[in-house]
């Protein structure tokens, strides 16, 4: 059996294409698992999964916690915006009364990018970023990739639009180099305040006219507009934002071809798009629900197979 290049799953950007191919191969055998009756396996029956949420998720905590319990491990539920951390205690102080506790994996949520590569020179346990800051989101950028994959048949060559919040999405990034790294051609749209300076050197092409992008594109990711990570205002009014950068059927009918659009959730409803497009037959929204769950399966198994040895 091939294995994974990494013993942790820090970022997309620490992975090669051999190792995405390995978890979406992975996945393609849970995802098979997850729609039978029975929905469990018990391939980490002696494995222990804390999953430490330094910041509020209820997406993607709820996603790892089903995949771990359909993958039979023992899993332990920290939720660190209402314990100790509020007291003062540090990361490494946090981690190390939870590894006294034999845990193999942590899954780490953290609002500070780079705090998943800190901890995994200083624990011993296998370390799967669930996102740190506007930094990266690794498993959602696999997710995505391999729903692209599901819908479109493969990633290389096609054609991806990222729309919206940029510079605050730590979905972008990952995403941005996943996709590169699969061949696909990558473009960003939105208000030039929310696209980060930086971001040509990455390979990205920038396009701030919606229609032309969407045009353009096989795939539009619509990015949810991140308030809460706003500590200035990016633009005049969630209004304005929407009528220039949302996504409605009138517009996607007016293009002359069928795109793909996908959202990573939670949808605000209205404003990056609205009911009518997040119901149409061309989203993938809840199928990268589903996926996610299968490709969590995928990375905790694969990551957990080199504990074992």
């Amino acid at each position: 059996m091939s294995e994974l290049s990494v013993d942790h799953l820090l970022g997309i950007k620490y992975l090669n294409t051999a190792d995405i191919n390995l978890i979406f191969e992975t996945a393609d055998q849970f995802k098979e698992v997850i729609n039978r009756p029975i929905k469990k396996v018990p391939s980490l029956r002696d494995i222990t999964i804390a999953n430490l949420f330094f910041e509020n998720s209820t997406r993607t905590r709820l996603s790892f916690e089903l995949a771990e319990k359909r993958l039979s491990a023992d899993v332990i539920n920290f939720s660190a915006a209402s314990s100790s951390v509020k007291k003062g205690e540090t990361l490494i102080d946090t981690v190390n009364n939870i590894l006294a506790m034999k845990v193999d994996v942590v899954v780490m949520r953290h609002p500070n990018p780079g705090a998943g590569v800190f901890l995994s020179k200083h624990v011993n346990a296998s370390i799967v970023n669930a996102g740190d800051g506007a930094h990266e989101h690794p498993t959602q950028a696999l997710l995505d990739s391999y729903s692209i994959r599901e819908r479109l048949g493969e990633v290389a060559g096609k054609k991806v639009v990222i729309v919206g919040d940029i510079l605050h999405s730590r979905v972008a990034l990952s995403n941005i180099f996943a996709l590169k790294k699969q061949g696909a051609e990558v473009k960003v749209c939105g208000p030039k305040t929310l696209i980060p300076k930086y971001i040509e050197s990455l390979g990205v092409g920038v396009e701030t006219d919606l229609k032309k992008a969407l045009q353009w594109c096989d795939v539009a990711n619509m990015l949810r507009v991140q308030n809460e990570r706003m500590e200035i205002s990016y633009f005049p009014t969630t209004r304005e934002y929407t009528q220039q950068y949302g996504v409605n059927k009138k517009l996607l009918d007016s293009l002359d071809k069928e795109i793909v659009i996908m959202h990573p959730g939670p949808i605000n409803r209205g404003v990056e798009i609205t009911s009518d497009v997040a119901d149409a037959e061309q989203a993938i929204i809840l199928d990268q629900v589903e996926n996610g769950v299968a490709i969590r399966m995928a990375v905790l198994y694969l990551l957990a197979s080199k504990i074992k040895q």
